[in-house]
């Protein structure tokens, strides 16, 4: 077996542990900010050194530097003297063998944190994605659709905020839970997503990141057992992290849902996740998580891709778009819409998700969709070639790029013989 490349594996290991390292710095010195700049110094540091060995514990040696560098910080700023004495007194930086204990409590601290109720959602849930999900600011621009220098100043005003309202590392008043578990299910959904299909890069998949957000839910699922949307959204986690081993093949090409082995889903996933959403709607109180996860049980529990229940998805889709508004949603609903209305149907959901999404890469991709459906092949063509322009994950444009080329070179009769037997079968989904 090849070895993985020194470099890349660096990488992998400072991707692995920089979140959980800020969590700790942060939580023991009750400084996020401070703590921010000094994992910063720490991975700029690991960088540098761990090409010629790299340590035993990354982890502890991650956050060893950063407390250091931290310390330093204080004691060389005079604003700060006074918080050194109450923080630092007597107190040296933690060894290693003390970040065991707290860890995984020390991560969820941070979602909590950054959801402080000084914080709007639209501010918490980009300045978490930083901290906790290590996403990059350009990553988390596309989430929300806006442009990276915009949501550059939406986070550095976002952590001043917090800054100046003292946020801490202490448990929520009971009259808080609600609305920073509100905002956390959204941050950890996000997270999720982009581990699903990563935005931009080689790979689609980023498992390290769908694992971490699976991690917390679970975390948060503990902490609020009786809260059914917490529950609903660990169940749509897990009933989509089912079909990760079948979404790509051995070269790392995306593989589409009518296409992937279902043999190789995860039915321990499946069955964890049901009972999950199960229990989660025995409250009675139904809400966006758990109708997304019903969407994911359908689709898992179908035997074979045909069997798939899209009257019953299209339904769930209308009662989703009641209780939000979220055009990647309705692009979603556009396939199981046309596959119980008509084609046109989905055509008119797809062009009301464009009114916000606007040249989206997946509105294009919904639309080529369609247009294969249709049977007119020189538009799915046109529409597959301008989505692969627009996408930033390699993987993403090189299957949406051979699928225009597919489309090119099969036979007419072939392609009619193709979209009639999509459309008997109910259709498959322009992303996996």
């Amino acid at each position: 077996m090849t070895s993985v490349p020194r470099d890349r594996r660096i990488e992998g290991l400072l991707r692995e542990h920089a979140r959980r390292a800020l969590a700790i710095v942060a939580s023991r010195y009750r400084d996020f900010d401070g703590a921010e700049d000094a994992i910063q110094e720490a991975l700029i540091a690991a960088a540098k050194q761990w090409p010629s060995g790299i340590p035993d514990d990354p982890r502890a040696w991650l956050v060893s530097v950063a407390s250091r560098r931290l310390v330093d910080a204080y004691r060389s700023a005079d604003a700060r003297r006074r918080r050194e004495r109450e923080a630092w007194e007597d107190r040296d930086a933690p060894a290693a063998d003390e970040f065991a204990a707290g860890d995984t409590d020390d991560s969820l601290s941070l979602v909590l944190l950054c959801c402080h109720p000084a914080l709007k959602p639209g501010a918490a849930i980009p300045l978490t994605l930083r901290a906790v999900g290590g996403l990059t600011t350009r990553e988390i621009a596309a989430a929300f659709f806006v442009p990276e220098a915009t949501m550059a100043q939406r986070i550095s005003r976002a952590k001043a905020t917090l800054r100046r309202a003292g946020g801490r590392f202490e448990p929520a008043p009971a009259d808080e839970r609600g609305e920073r578990a509100r905002t956390a299910l959204h941050v950890l959904y996000l997270m999720f997503n982009e581990g699903y299909v990563a935005s931009e890069g080689d790979h689609l998949l980023r498992p390290d990141l769908a694992a971490e957000s699976i991690r917390l839910t679970r975390m948060l699922h503990a902490a609020l057992p009786e809260e059914p949307e917490v529950g609903g959204l660990l169940a749509l986690m897990l009933l989509t992290e089912a079909r990760r081993p079948s979404r790509v093949d051995a070269l790392g090409r995306l593989v589409p849902l009518p296409k992937q082995d279902r043999s190789r889903w995860s039915r321990t996933l499946i069955a964890e996740g049901v009972v999950l959403l199960t229990d989660a709607m025995r409250h009675g109180r139904v809400g966006e998580y758990q109708l997304q996860a019903a969407v994911a049980a359908v689709h898992d529990q179908a035997v074979v891709y045909s069997d798939t229940d899209w009257p019953r998805i299209a339904g769930l889709y209308r009662a989703l778009s009641g209780l939000t508004s979220n055009p990647m949603m309705d692009l979603n609903a556009a396939v199981a819409v046309a596959m119980t209305d008509g084609i046109p149907a989905g055509f008119a959901m797809t062009d009301t998700a464009a009114e916000t999404l606007g040249d989206h890469h997946r509105v294009h991709a919904v639309r080529a969709h369609l247009h294969e459906l249709a049977g007119d092949r020189e538009q799915a063509v046109a529409e597959f070639r301008a989505a692969a322009a627009r996408t930033a994950n390699e993987a993403e444009r090189r299957y949406l790029s051979d699928a225009a080329s597919r489309l090119e070179t099969q036979p007419a009769a072939e392609s009619e013989r193709t979209s009639r037997a999509h459309v008997e079968n109910g259709g498959s989904a322009p992303t996996p």
